[in-house]
């Protein structure tokens, strides 16, 4: 019996993951879905690949032996099937992204959505992390992240203006609780406070002339989802720190002030990255292209 590609590869990302439901919501289908394929495969083999406990999944001494001999020729073969797709006509396949939350919101409406308009037969799946996470070793095509921590292995496409953030409140509650005109000045501020992905709580950056100062904003609301934190700001329950393009809309229209704008620095553009490919499909060409086009219209859309 032959076993397909799909159950290797079930198997490879299992022990690239060490779990079944992070491997299952990472290949896009459900933990049963998952184990049947794993265990189809260790039935056709007649060998039991992975130890399983309610805690943990790891290798079995002859699973290490068949990952090992078998990751590679997987290898190969994506490679080869990516070879054949370059040599479409018209871009289609599956492009996977990942890229941080403000990041993927920054380049959806401007970049995914008119790619896709342009290039139907493609689809996009974006998988958004507050960790870096290796692209190559997770089987994303491409990443997007702030310049500065684009890995120096990979191939970077600078995408859209410079970013910063800001501080904001609505009109009411600043003329209820004054205007801060310091970030100490937040101290006596209710603040909603954000969470980080490694569970610490973010502490408010700022720089002005070459001093910065990082502030342990207080607030009865925690958070770690930016539009929570916009839908709670918009309702006058305290300060938030955001994206600037996540708000942009908002100061625009009155809804939002914008505060101590003096003390948030420009950040680093994003980036878009990738490793170097000998085969690219076309859907990737095709992106890239885009992206490399249409970034300059972001710049100027989004300057002052």
């Amino acid at each position: 019996m032959q076993s397909s590609l799909s159950e290797l590869g079930a198997v490879l990302m299992v022990a690239r993951r060490g779990k079944f439901r992070t491997a299952a919501i990472e290949l896009g289908v459900s933990t049963t879905a998952l184990s049947n394929a794993v265990g189809k495969l260790e039935r056709t083999l007649g060998v039991r690949l992975f130890n399983r406990t309610t805690r943990s999944v790891s290798l079995t001494e002859a699973g290490q032996q068949f990952v090992a001999q078998v990751a590679p020729a997987v290898q190969d073969i994506h490679a080869a099937m990516d070879l054949a797709r370059s040599q479409q006509a018209m871009p289609s396949g599956t492009l996977r992204i990942n890229a941080f939350p403000t990041a993927a919101r920054e380049i959806f409406s401007w970049l995914v959505l008119p790619f896709l308009r342009a290039h139907p037969q493609v689809h996009i799946d974006i998988v958004t992390e507050g960790r870096l996470v290796d692209i190559v070793a997770g089987g994303f095509d491409l990443g997007v992240r702030s310049a500065d921590l684009v890995p120096a292995d990979m191939i970077a496409l600078p995408l859209g203006a410079l970013r910063c953030n800001v501080v904001v409140g609505t009109p009411s509650y600043l003329k209820a609780h004054g205007t801060p005109r310091t970030p100490q000045d937040l101290t006596e501020h209710t603040c909603l406070r954000v969470r980080l992905p490694n569970g610490a709580i973010h502490r408010w950056p700022f720089e002005k002339n070459g001093q910065s100062v990082h502030i342990d904003v207080q607030g009865a609301i925690t958070l770690d989802e930016a539009s929570l934190a916009r839908t709670a700001v918009l309702a006058s329950a305290g300060l938030a720190l955001a994206m600037e393009s996540d708000v942009r809309d908002d100061i625009e229209a009155g809804r939002l002030v914008r505060v101590l704008e003096d003390w948030t620095p420009n950040l680093s553009p994003l980036s878009l990255y990738y490793p170097s490919r000998r085969n690219p499909t076309a859907a990737f060409k095709a992106f890239v292209d885009f992206a490399r086009r249409h970034s300059g219209a972001s710049v100027a859309r989004h300057s002052p």
